[in-house]
């Protein structure tokens, strides 16, 4: 039986197939030739991830196919009491999960959502955080913002997801002293302090501020959202 010559990774005009077998398709750095006689990729699955903490744009990086996204809203700010007993933090953004096709898609829109800040002076409210968005023209995942505390006594929900296989609302606002405001996929809520300033932010990514009483200082500050791209040959 003869041998095949392989010149450079494509069989050479003057080889004899085996078994009187020819291969089809296209050879490549990247491909070689299976069992059934076609090419086929040498770098399937994983193959690397990109963060994203301020907005921007995804490009699909060469031999990408599919990517796994995770959009997490931006978290809230927490409120500062008049009364001393009616604290209630900031809530956290809401997170989604997607697994996406993107051998069509070149780019991306990536939109972050900014940290809501503490309420600076006696009853005032919490700011709300900012949405976090993947949107390529026909797909829009996002995790909406969390709602900034207040000193109504009225609990804040977190912001919910959209757009993904796993949708995840964000956590509440805490109510009262001593609680948690809202905490996030990928962040802890700040405390709902009577009087300790500067130990009631958030921390991570999209979380909500702890409250302040009236006291202390500002309310604690939220955190930006976050997305995380990973990418699959």
């Amino acid at each position: 039986m003869a041998l095949t010559k392989v010149t450079g990774g494509v069989l050479a005009d003057d080889a004899v197939g085996v078994a009187g077998l020819s291969a089809t398709g296209t050879a490549s750095a990247s491909t070689f030739l299976r069992g059934d006689n076609a090419w086929a990729s040498a770098a399937a699955g994983l193959n690397s991830m990109q963060v994203f903490t301020a907005s921007g744009t995804w490009t699909r990086p060469t031999g990408i196919t599919k990517v796994v996204m995770e959009v997490q809203g931006g978290g809230a700010g927490g409120s500062r009491d008049n009364t001393g007993v009616e604290q209630i933090g900031g809530s956290a953004g809401g997170y989604a999960k997607k697994l996406l096709d993107v051998s069509s898609i070149s780019t991306s829109t990536i939109t972050i959502g900014a940290a809501g800040t503490g309420g600076a002076t006696d009853g005032a409210a919490g700011t709300d955080g900012g949405d976090s968005s993947w949107a390529d023209g026909t797909n829009t995942i996002s995790g909406l913002k969390g709602v900034g505390g207040n000193t109504a006594n009225t609990r804040n929900i977190g912001g919910l997801g959209n757009g993904g296989d796993l949708n995840i609302q964000g956590g509440d606002g805490g109510r009262a002293i001593d609680n948690r405001a809202g905490s996030s996929q990928f962040g802890h809520g700040g405390c709902n302090w009577s009087t300790t300033t500067g130990q009631n932010d958030a921390t991570g990514y999209g979380a909500g501020g702890g409250a302040m009483e009236s006291s202390g200082g500002a309310g604690g500050a939220g955190t930006a959202g976050i997305i995380v791209v990973t990418e699959y040959k």
